[in-house]
Parts: C-alpha cells; sequence; structure tokens
C-alpha cells in the first residue's frame, strides 16, 4: 500500500511538474458571413516535419476552443466540413498562452489562408519594377519624419537641402498613396517634412517605372505608403515621442471595420527645433577689389505642423467598392539666421564685413479629397477603377532683414543700416482624373487606362527696403519702398493628358510585359513685371518593356528598359530673383525644355534558405538635362540660374543582400557602384565632368527575445560629379532599441540618429573664374524616446475592393 501511494504521488508529480510546462491555446471560429460560433470544428496542432497530429480539439456550441500542449513549433490547422481550411505556424512557448481571438471561416473555399500571426516583417519584397520597403518596424526614424525613413533605405540619398536622389540620381518623383503631391519638386523637404515616421507603412522605390506610371521623374518614383488599418471591430494606436532640444510628436490611428465599410481616421502633431551652420568661401580669380567673399551663418528653426486624414473604403457588393479620403495638413514655421560676410582682399585682409539677421514667419496649408471606385465587370477578370482628386495648397511667408555695415576697422556707421521686407505667397492647385480598365486578353492581361493632370501654379513676391532708419528703429514700423524689380508674379498652368496601354503574359518560364504611354504637355506661364506669355505645348510617346525568366524556385532574370522625362518646375521657369541672400542669387529660366532619359536595368535575383540577392545591372542616358548654372559677377557675388545641359550619362550596378541567419539577427547590405558623365560644355567653358563612385548602407537588426530589439544603420555615399564640381563623401550611423510592453500592447523605443555627428556636407565649385568651397551642417544627430499604445482587433479582412494606387501595385508579376 505504501509503495503504491508513494508510485500514485510520484505520477501526479510528474504530471503535475509537465502539465506546469505546458501552455493553453485558445480562441473562437465563427462564420465569415453571419458571426455566428461554429460547433464542433476542428483544430489541431501538427508536426511541420510530417504534417502529424500532436494535440488539438474541437469548439463548443459558441465555437470556442481551449487545449494545453507542449512548446515548440507547429502548423496551426482550423477547418469545418464545407468551410475552407487555413493552416499557418505558430510558436508555443512555455508558460505563456496562445491566444488567437476570432478567427472567421467562408464556406466553400478551399484557399489556404494564414491565421495572423505576430511576427518581424521582411525589410523588403522585391517586384519586377519596384521594391517595397517595410518601415513600420524601423526604429531609427522613431520620432522623425518621411525624411528620416527614407535616409535608411538602400539607393536613396538625401543632400543637404533635403534633395533625394536614388541610385545617385536626382529628379525623383515623389508620391504619396500612389498619388503625386501638389507640391514642386524642388520643395522636396516640404513635402516630407509633413508626414510623421510614425504615420508611413510601407515605401516603394520604383527605380524603373513602367507605362502605367506617369512618365515623370526620369530618376523614378518613390511613393510612401500611409497607414490605414482594415481590420474589422475598433482598433487603433497612440504614441508619442520627445527628442532632444525640443522635439516633440504625437499621433493617434483609429479604424472602425465592419464587413461592409472600414473607416479611418489619423491625426499627427509635430514639433521641431533644428538649428543648421553653414560656412563657404569664394574666390573671383578676375576680381581686383573683393578678391575673397567670406560667408558663414547659423539658422534655428522651429516648425510646428497638425495632420489630419480621413475616410473610408465601402465595399457596395462584391463586384463594386467605393473609397473616399480627406487630408489636411497645417504648419507654422519660424527661422533666424544671422549671416557673416566677410569681404576680403587678395591677401585675405578685412576689406568690409556685413552682418545680415534674418526672421521669418510661414503659415502653411493644404488639402486634399478623393474618391475611388473599383468595379469588377464578371466572373472572368474585367475590372475598371476611376480615381479623382483635388489638393490646394498655400503659404504665406514674411521674412524680415536688417543689415549692418562696418569697414574694414570693424567700424559701423549707423547710417548705413538697411531694413528689408520680403514676402513670397505661394499657392497651388493639382486636379486629377484617372480610368483604368483591365481584361483577360488571350492567355494574358490587358491594360489601358487614361489620366489627366492639371496643375495651377502662382507665385509672387513683394521686396521693400528702407536706407538709414537709425539704430532704434523697429523693423516692423518703418515704410518700405517697393523694388520694382525684384517684386514680381508668375503663374504656371500645366496640363498633362496620358492615354497608356500595357499587356503582359507568360509562356513557360518566360514573363514579358509591354507597354506604351502617350502624354500631351499644355503648358503656359505669365511674367508680371515682363508682361508676357511663355507657351510650351508637346507631345511625346513613353515605351516600357520588361522581361523576366524563371530559373526555378526563388531563381530569376529580369530586363527592362523605359523613357521618362523631368519637366521644368514652377521655380525652374520663374524668372525673377531670389534675393533672401543677396551674395548669392537664383533666377529661372522660363525657355527651359524638358528632359528625357532612356533607362535600361538587368537583374539577376536568388533566395536561399537564409540569403536573398539581388543585383542590378544598370544603365542611363538623359539628353536635355536640366541643371544648374553658377557664375560670378564683378563684385563677387554669384547668381545661379537653369539651364538644358547636353547629356549626362550613368552606368552602375547594384547589389543588395539580405541575410537572415537566425531568427535572432537579420541584416540587409546593398551596395551601389556607379560612373557619371556629364556633357555642358553646350552652357558654357568647363562644364564636362565625371567620376566614379560608390554607396554603401547596412541595416541589421538583433532580437533578444522578451527582451528587446536592436536595430543598426549605417551608410557611406562617395563623391558626386557636378557640372561644375563635386560633392564630397558624407556617411553617417544610427541606431535605436525597443521592447514590446503591457502584454504586448505597447513599445517604448530609443534611439540616436548620427552617432558620431559625421553627416556633414561640404560642396566643391569651380570654373576658369571662380573656385568655392561650402560647408553645410545640419542638425543631424538627435536622441528620440517614443511610446506607442495599440488596441482593438487583431484581424486583417479579406477579399474586398482594391485602389492600384493606395497599394502600389503594378501588375508587373507574371
Amino acid at each position: 500500500m505504501k509503495s503504491l501511494f508513494t508510485f500514485i504521488i510520484f505520477l501526479f508529480t510528474v504530471n503535475f511538474v509537465a502539465s506546469a510546462q505546458d501552455a493553453r491555446v485558445y480562441g473562437r471560429l465563427t462564420d465569415e458571413d453571419d458571426g455566428r460560433g461554429l460547433e464542433f470544428a476542428n483544430i489541431a496542432l501538427l508536426n511541420p516535419n510530417d504534417s502529424s497530429v500532436i494535440s488539438g480539439g474541437m469548439t463548443d456550441e459558441n465555437g470556442e476552443f481551449s487545449f494545453n500542449t507542449a512548446p515548440g513549433e507547429y502548423l496551426l490547422r482550423l477547418g469545418f466540413i464545407g468551410y475552407e481550411q487555413r493552416i499557418s505556424a505558430v510558436t508555443v512557448e512555455a508558460g505563456s498562452d496562445l491566444e488567437l481571438g476570432t478567427v472567421t471561416l467562408s464556406q466553400g473555399s478551399t484557399t489556404l489562408e494564414e491565421v495572423t500571426v505576430e511576427g518581424v516583417a521582411q525589410l523588403f519584397e522585391s517586384d519586377i519594377d519596384k521594391r517595397t520597403f517595410n518601415v513600420e518596424n524601423s526604429i531609427v526614424a522613431e520620432g522623425g519624419t518621411a525624411e528620416d525613413i527614407l535616409e535608411t533605405l538602400p539607393s536613396v540619398q538625401v543632400d543637404e537641402e533635403g534633395n533625394i536622389s536614388m541610385r545617385g540620381s536626382g529628379n525623383i518623383l515623389i508620391y504619396v498613396n500612389g498619388r503625386p503631391t501638389n507640391l514642386s519638386g524642388d520643395d522636396t523637404e516640404s513635402i516630407l517634412q509633413q508626414f510623421p515616421a510614425n504615420s508611413i507603412k510601407s515605401v516603394e522605390l520604383i527605380t524603373n517605372p513602367s507605362s502605367r506610371y506617369d512618365a515623370a521623374g526620369v530618376g523614378g518614383i518613390i511613393n510612401i505608403i500611409l497607414k490605414k488599418d482594415q481590420r474589422q471591430g475598433l482598433n487603433g494606436s497612440v504614441n508619442a515621442s520627445v527628442g532632444t532640444r525640443n522635439k516633440y510628436t504625437g499621433g493617434v490611428n483609429l479604424n472602425y471595420g465592419t464587413r461592409k465599410i472600414n473607416l479611418f481616421a489619423n491625426y499627427s502633431y509635430q514639433y521641431r527645433e533644428l538649428f543648421q551652420i553653414s560656412e563657404s568661401i569664394r574666390e573671383n580669380l578676375n576680381a581686383t577689389g573683393n578678391r575673397f567673399i567670406d560667408q558663414d551663418f547659423r539658422t534655428d528653426s522651429r516648425n510646428e505642423a497638425h495632420l489630419i486624414r480621413t475616410g473610408f473604403d465601402f465595399n457596395i457588393n462584391d463586384n463594386n467598392t467605393l473609397g473616399f479620403y480627406a487630408q489636411s495638413n497645417y504648419s507654422d514655421r519660424g527661422r533666424t539666421r544671422l549671416y557673416n560676410q566677410r569681404f576680403l582682399d587678395i591677401n585675405q585682409n578685412l576689406n568690409s564685413l556685413q552682418l545680415r539677421d534674418l526672421n521669418e514667419n510661414q503659415q502653411r496649408q493644404n488639402y486634399e479629397v478623393g474618391l475611388t471606385y473599383d468595379l469588377e465587370l464578371d466572373t472572368l477578370g474585367q475590372k475598371i477603377y476611376l480615381t479623382s482628386s483635388y489638393a490646394y495648397d498655400d503659404a504665406d511667408r514674411v521674412e524680415l532683414y536688417d543689415e549692418l555695415f562696418f569697414t574694414g576697422a570693424e567700424t559701423n556707421n549707423p547710417e548705413d543700416r538697411i531694413l528689408q521686407r520680403y514676402e513670397r505667397p505661394r499657392e497651388s492647385n493639382l486636379f486629377i482624373f484617372q480610368a483604368d480598365y483591365e481584361k483577360p486578353f488571350g492567355d494574358g492581361v490587358l491594360e489601358l487606362g487614361a489620366k489627366s493632370t492639371l496643375n495651377r501654379s502662382f507665385r509672387s513676391q513683394e521686396f521693400g527696403e528702407t536706407q538709414s532708419p537709425g539704430f532704434n528703429t523697429n523693423p516692423s514700423d518703418v515704410n518700405y519702398i517697393r523694388n520694382d524689380t525684384v517684386s514680381d508674379t508668375f503663374a504656371f498652368d500645366e496640363d498633362v493628358h496620358a492615354l497608356y496601354m500595357i499587356y503582359r503574359n507568360k509562356i513557360g518560364k518566360f514573363g514579358y510585359q509591354a507597354g506604351l504611354r502617350g502624354e500631351l504637355s499644355l503648358t503656359e506661364s505669365r511674367q508680371g513685371n515682363l508682361d508676357s506669355t511663355f507657351v510650351n505645348n508637346y507631345f511625346n510617346l513613353f515605351p516600357s518593356l520588361y522581361l523576366n525568366y524563371d530559373l526555378g524556385q526563388e531563381k530569376e532574370f529580369q530586363i527592362n528598359y523605359s523613357r521618362r522625362i523631368s519637366r521644368p518646375s514652377i521655380w525652374n521657369l520663374a524668372s525673377f530673383y531670389n534675393v533672401q541672400d543677396p551674395l548669392n542669387l537664383r533666377i529661372g529660366n522660363p525657355y527651359l525644355q524638358p528632359e528625357f532619359t532612356d533607362s535600361y536595368e538587368f537583374s539577376y535575383l536568388q533566395g536561399w534558405e537564409k540569403i536573398f540577392v539581388t543585383g542590378t545591372l544598370y544603365y542611363r542616358q538623359a539628353s536635355d538635362i536640366i541643371t544648374r548654372v553658377f557664375s560670378v559677377l564683378d563684385d563677387n557675388s554669384a547668381i545661379v540660374t537653369f539651364g538644358n545641359a547636353n547629356q549626362r550619362r550613368e552606368t552602375g550596378f547594384e547589389l543588395i543582400n539580405q541575410i537572415n541567419p537566425n531568427d535572432w539577427f537579420d541584416a540587409t547590405l546593398s551596395t551601389n557602384l556607379f560612373y557619371q558623365e556629364i556633357i555642358g560644355d553646350n552652357l558654357g567653358e568647363g562644364l564636362n565632368n565625371s567620376n566614379f563612385t560608390y554607396t554603401v548602407s547596412l541595416l541589421g537588426n538583433f532580437r533578444i527575445p522578451r527582451i528587446a530589439s536592436l536595430q543598426l544603420q549605417g551608410n557611406y555615399r562617395g563623391p558626386i560629379a557636378l557640372p561644375q564640381g563635386f560633392i564630397e563623401p558624407i556617411y553617417g550611423i544610427n541606431a535605436g532599441i525597443k521592447r514590446d510592453i503591457l502584454n504586448d500592447n505597447a513599445t517604448i523605443s530609443l534611439n540616436v540618429s548620427d552617432i558620431f555627428n559625421t553627416r556633414v556636407f561640404r560642396i566643391s565649385t569651380e570654373d576658369a573664374n571662380f573656385t568655392q568651397d561650402r560647408y553645410f551642417n545640419r542638425e543631424t544627430r538627435i536622441g528620440t524616446l517614443t511610446f506607442t499604445y495599440r488596441f482593438g482587433g487583431f484581424r486583417e479582412r479579406g477579399s474586398g475592393g482594391r485602389n492600384r494606387d493606395d497599394d502600389g501595385d503594378d501588375d508587373g508579376d507574371f
């Protein structure tokens, strides 16, 4: 009896210890159509090696299930007679319950779909004509803006003025949710600063766009996809961050979804203070008086912005989906800047000194509304997509200057003081109408489309000054005398009407996509002071061709070609002076012609179990390239204008490696080697240039289970050739760490950008008459602490209408 009792105690103890290590798996199965619980449905955990059943259970009368199992890696199978079967990989951890929530099954389908399982998403997905980067899990850009996101991506570089280049080429077209913005390309930094990093889901880099895309953007298209959830029930997230030197962001994302309608609303707030430091020295080789100008300035800026976005997707029925969105952005920016301008003789002795103090305020508002309608005509695959949108942008910018003049002995005469007032309002209206049709044709698919983009832009400036106001005069209390030469207006209308056709097919392992786009451009600009109108209308064809050959699982060759155009923007064309800095003037050229580029790419993709490699050899040849032309006047002041240089040729090789050696570490290493040649001697002597350079980018993710995730990102960009000089190499390293808290419903993260404060831009410019070296350092070393809290449902909504532009999906798959 004692032995039997001891044996029973032993069995009880073993069972208790074993069960203590088990984990509970539970959830509920419901019918997708009416939401009722599915009774007697089967749930099983399978061995992933041989699909044998390890454990499982059945649902009760309410569709609920619960069972215990040992920790491990499993395949989860959920099924019921007459319903679809769902299979997904799950991990059961010791002492940690696995809650699957409410899972719906639909009748009559045999498609295997995944139950939502939390995990780390891949950094990017490669398609035939684009790469989509998942940036939701970017730690190093938390609390920053879209600009900070882009700086972490392979192939992308951001210069000292916020301009974007891709694979070393500028003239990038910025899209947001598949649509061009109504801000000019020269205002890229303002576009990117509108969107906090936390509002961005993914970024598409389209290096060689097909004929379905707008032909603009010779360097490619960057499409920023904003977050818009599509889960059933009420769900969302809130976030807040604080950064060094007064940087604050906060936001809320809300979503309410049913089977018929999905409503979403997002609000983001930003307040950021930044500083910039610049130094330059210019030598006029022909000057007899002021041989050198030595300048430096410091800018302190404050930017406060509100972004609101809302809308809905309404599934009218299985074949019709209506979408609506509205977006509003308001920003208030203030800047102060003090210019120190020293005029030196040939021996670099001080001749005179000027101190120019800037105080600037700008209010900007941007509104956008849009409608989308998706229609499936029949079960044969005929589909129609209709979109229309309107965007309005308005900015009021007032700059006050207070300038003092000193002699070489650094003495000042109060009567030499000058006060200036510079107003630069702007307004833009953008209308977009698009219709796309898709139909199976033979063994392939035919696409037809039409698009009209109507842009109405207006710029004006009022410049006035008063001389000898005395030291005690307030700049806001004086009467400014209008300068009729500088004060001016410029209106620019640009209508682009496009038709395109694409056919894609696959024959065995060989796939192809051929397209042709025709665009009629109607432009008209009106200059106030000149009382003149410039008309430039032109029609162009833009072919594209994509070929790929499937060599087997995760192996593929791709060859593609496209022709692109870069139209001059309003700031390239407006022929009035920018006099923010009288020693560095800028004026547009209304006679500029568009730039055309033929782009060729050859790519090889191969994936192994733990490595994915993409190698691309590319060649681009551009004609009539739009470029800046820098010249120095007799008084050693400089003026920048724009011209069409003859040609630019670029040959390069890009290699991207994604490595996943284990479940706690992954890395993406990219390298871009290219040779660039610019032929601009038609604009003047010495405007030909060339160089070989390269970029390297590394992004590494480290995961410490149940503790934290770490991210390290660094990049290096070699010298870049300009028609009159070079941009010197630049590099930087960013790091971040985040941890899930509150039962994984919240995340706290900390990041530091440009840890070693090395992102300093240096530009050398020269020709036969002058040399100039410029140093520019924006505030880039920033520490940010971010908190995010998530709430609501978990299940991604299934099929339904889609907006081709919203998801950026190009039918390049074969």
